[in-house]
């Protein structure tokens, strides 16, 4: 009985290791197609992710390259190749993918013929992403899912701003359906390991110099900003208005309360800051709390009441300006400035304004635009990103801040775009779904022909 049990047994576990093999070896394309789940999860430790069911469009070879590149450039740039079936609806694939990825970059997908792509807009601005997609949907490289891919990451790498997830392993690709030997395969892990700990090590000293640096660009913020809150105590000491006082109305005692929640919420959020892009809702804030100040001193004197417009270009603190005026900084360019009454006076005296002045740490104090970037947050939240750009064009600090670097080190959205109104998140930070789903298609990609293969019209954007 037993020698005829044998030979079954023997066999029985022959077809077990065939079967096994088979499953070792057997090609990509031969699983089944994957989710946005599966992409998202693949594209939190690697820039790239091919779907089974598209291994037909990206080899593993192409893909191990493009990997390679993106890695090498340390940018969040994230490619996915997948599929046209109903499993990826283009209306919401790009907005399901960054939110279930939950990292901020650039993200392009391939999807069957089609390109689309989509970025936070502290990475990448809208109107930067539009571009780039339009410029590699030309039929010369849209044919190809590896020259289009290749193309578009060549600028993306060029133009995203932040840095690269720590998440990524570096990419392995498809490469361990290639057929390689198992004991290859347990050195190469031993080696990505020993890297991988280096590696480690390397972005533990970067994040701690990062957190220095950090910490002193705050320091020097917190100098500045809380001068500029005393001074807006002080001027709602010399308002000495009270609600009950005669005359009062609904709408001025309304005024008078933000002007104090906007004194109350810069301190609050001051209190909190643990990051340089944190002082940007402070300064916000403090500007909001001035132009309610500015109405209610206009109800109460039975003025016009003013239009809303920017604090004074050369001192935030003097209040909402009242005028726009030419003014050339030394060895840059003439252009439109935001003023108050007095700079506006001196300035057609030929008088020099009465600028803010900052410590700048050598022993100086100099104009603030003329400072380091750590003062762009500051300035970022009196005039806001679409401001920015025309004040500043030119000088120390509008150079800075113009920079990818510097949407990295100080939270971004200061100059260039102003696209961003979402969290201040840094490229290739863990977000979650707090993210600002307007670079991401906004009513959805149906309308933006991103996908239909047939061209870029603007939509969807």
């Amino acid at each position: 009985m037993r020698k005829r049990l044998f030979p079954a047994l023997l066999a029985g576990l022959l077809l077990i290791v065939a079967a096994a093999a088979l499953a070792l070896t057997s090609p990509a394309s031969a699983a089944p197609a994957g989710t946005i789940q599966d992409a998202a999860q693949a594209l939190r430790d690697d820039p790239v992710y091919v779907d089974p069911a598209a291994r037909d469009q990206l080899s593993a070879a192409d893909e191990k390259a493009l990997e390679n590149k993106i890695t090498e450039a340390g940018k969040p740039v994230f490619v996915a190749v997948l599929p046209d079936t109903p499993a990826f609806p283009e209306d919401t694939l790009l907005r399901t993918l960054r939110n279930d990825t939950g990292i901020t970059g650039v993200y392009a997908v391939r999807l069957g013929d089609g390109l689309d792509a989509g970025a936070d807009p502290r990475v990448m601005p809208v109107r930067a992403v539009q571009n780039l997609t339009a410029a590699v949907e030309d039929p010369a490289t849209a044919r190809s899912a590896d020259a289009q891919l290749n193309a578009f990451v060549d600028r993306a790498v060029e133009q995203a701003r932040g840095s690269a997830p720590a998440s990524w392993s570096g990419g392995t690709g498809a490469g361990d359906a290639s057929g390689a030997p198992v004991g290859g395969l347990i050195t190469l892990g031993a080696l990505v390991a020993a890297g991988g700990v280096g590696a480690y090590a390397i972005s533990r000293r970067t994040k701690r110099r990062k957190a220095e640096e950090e910490r002193a660009a705050l320091d020097k913020l917190r100098v500045v900003v809380d001068e500029d809150i005393t001074a807006y105590g002080e001027t709602l000491e010399r308002l000495d208005f009270h609600p009950a006082e005669k005359g009062a109305d609904d709408a001025m005692r309304a005024d008078y309360e933000r002007a104090l929640d906007s004194y109350e919420t810069a301190k609050a959020r001051m209190d909190r800051a643990t990051h340089p892009s944190d002082v940007r809702p402070v300064t916000q804030s403090l500007e909001d709390g001035r132009y309610s100040l500015a109405v209610l001193e206009a109800r109460r004197t039975g003025a016009e009441i003013p239009a809303r417009r920017p604090p004074c270009f050369f001192d935030p603190r003097h209040g909402p300006a009242v005028a726009d005026v030419r003014w050339t900084p030394p060895g840059g360019a003439p252009r439109e400035v935001p003023v108050c009454g007095t700079d506006e006076a001196r300035l057609a005296r030929g008088e020099d304004p009465m600028s803010r002045t900052v410590d700048t740490g050598d022993g100086r104090r100099r104009p603030y635009w003329e400072a380091g970037p750590a003062y762009g947050p500051w300035a970022g939240g009196y005039f806001g990103g679409g401001l920015l750009p025309g004040l500043l064009a030119g000088t120390l600090l509008g150079s800075m801040l113009a920079t990818p670097a510097y949407a990295s080190e100080y939270g971004g959205g200061d100059f260039g775009g102003g696209d961003g109104t979402g969290g201040d998140w840094s490229g290739g930070d863990f977000s979650g779904s707090d993210f600002d789903s307007s670079g991401f298609g906004g009513g959805g990609f149906g309308d933006g022909g991103g996908f239909g293969g047939g061209g870029f019209d603007g939509g969807g954007f």
